[in-house]
């Protein structure tokens, strides 16, 4: 039997279809062919042509019933053919309804990627000339929910991760009939190939030592080995629980944080010259220039009053803030920050934005985890390596 297939691009229609419909020849172009198919089928079924004369035929052709089928390019009027003993059945309607699978999952891709369920519902209503209710929309994320937890639980002990980034972010979710901001809890990490990976996630409460502790051992009780390095902001709950979790691994506090920590510290004015030297002891070669620099900064400003706060704060974290020239030079200008961290917390922030509030825990553990996933899964994608060596 003839195979047909139609293909829509449906992230174009979804950009469109806001301002415009579809055009009616489009749809008249699938009655005809459907129309055609079905004949096509009944043929076959009596394994002669319309208006041939067989002496063996067990049925004749009964005319047709009118019967609307919906499909992803919206609802077409159908001749459906029928014969006299009723045994006759297309399987149009089976095949072509196997679209609405596609259909439905473009609609949770449209979820995923940052479109608002009301909008969503909006789409299909155009697309389909059928109301769909947000409720429907939101039951149907709920596909994703074994995905998720597969990719989220897969094993760890499979690959050494070196180098493991950790922060959080920050959502609104609806608990217990009020709404409470929860931490989105990530840790990303760089395999032996050299490759970015999403290694975990969590939603849960504000940021402590006893969530971050929890957070670790679920990355640990996933086959995860300690790191050479632990690359985070300073939040003393995280440190905590980076040292004891982690024996042997070193922690580097993010360069970035650390910069604003001590410009945090300097008056605002006139200390251009500070900030600029202040930036250079980060982006020193090696560690003994880096050193060199330090000093020569507490030497200048060391007499000033007004820089006295900011050299405090230098001198107290430097040494963990350097913690990555232990490491191959190749990687440092990617191991010094949580910068890589941070665009993927804005991505979670971009996506989510249109939600604004999670009706409950589960909705907000499966976007943000769609969200990741899709994420971890074009970032270092074709064989692309995070340094170049």
């Amino acid at each position: 039997m003839t195979q047909i297939n139609f293909t829509l691009n449906f992230d174009q229609l979804k950009e469109e279809v806001m301002q415009s419909s579809l055009n009616d020849v489009i749809k008249s172009s699938i009655v005809v062919v459907l129309n055609k198919y079905m004949e096509e089928e009944r043929n076959q079924f009596m394994n002669n042509a319309s208006y041939e004369r067989d002496g063996e035929r067990s049925d004749y052709r009964n005319g047709y019933y009118d019967r609307d089928l919906v499909l992803n390019i919206g609802r077409i009027p159908l001749k459906v053919p029928r014969t006299r003993s009723g045994e006759f059945s297309t399987q149009a309607f089976e095949k072509y309804s196997r679209s609405d699978q596609a259909f439905l999952l473009s609609m949770v891709e449209m979820v995923v990627n940052g479109v608002s369920t009301r909008k969503v519902s909006k789409v299909v209503e155009q697309l389909c000339g059928e109301k769909v209710s947000k409720s429907m929309v939101s039951d149907l994320t709920k596909e994703l929910d074994p995905i998720i937890k597969e990719w989220s639980e897969r094993p760890l002990s499979t690959d050494y991760y070196r180098y493991v980034y950790v922060d959080a972010t920050y959502i609104k979710v609806r608990e217990f009939h009020k709404v409470v901001s929860k931490a989105v809890y990530i840790a990303l990490g760089v395999n032996s190939n050299d490759e970015r990976e999403i290694i975990g996630f969590k939603v849960s409460g504000v940021e402590s030592k006893a969530n971050w502790s929890d957070f670790f051992e679920s990355l640990i009780s996933r086959g995860l080995h300690a790191p050479k390095l632990i690359i985070s902001d300073a939040h003393e709950g995280l440190k905590s629980a980076v040292q004891e979790k982690f024996l042997g691994s070193s922690w580097q506090r993010c360069t970035v944080h650390f910069i604003k920590n001590i410009t945090d510290a300097m008056p605002k004015k006139d200390s251009a010259e500070a900030r600029h030297h202040l930036k250079e002891i980060f982006k020193a070669q090696s560690i003994d220039i880096s050193r060199m620099l330090k000093e020569e900064f507490i030497t200048k400003f060391g007499d000033d009053k007004k820089y006295q706060k900011a050299i405090n704060v230098l001198d107290e974290g430097y040494e963990d803030a350097v913690q990555f020239y232990t490491e191959p030079p190749v990687t440092h200008r990617h191991i010094r920050s949580t910068n890589v961290l941070e665009r993927i917390n804005g991505e979670v922030k971009r996506r989510v934005r249109v939600i604004r509030i999670f009706p409950n825990p589960e909705s907000a553990f499966r976007l943000v985890g769609a969200v990741l996933k899709d994420y971890d899964a074009s970032v270092d994608s074709g064989g692309r390596k995070y340094f170049y060596r």
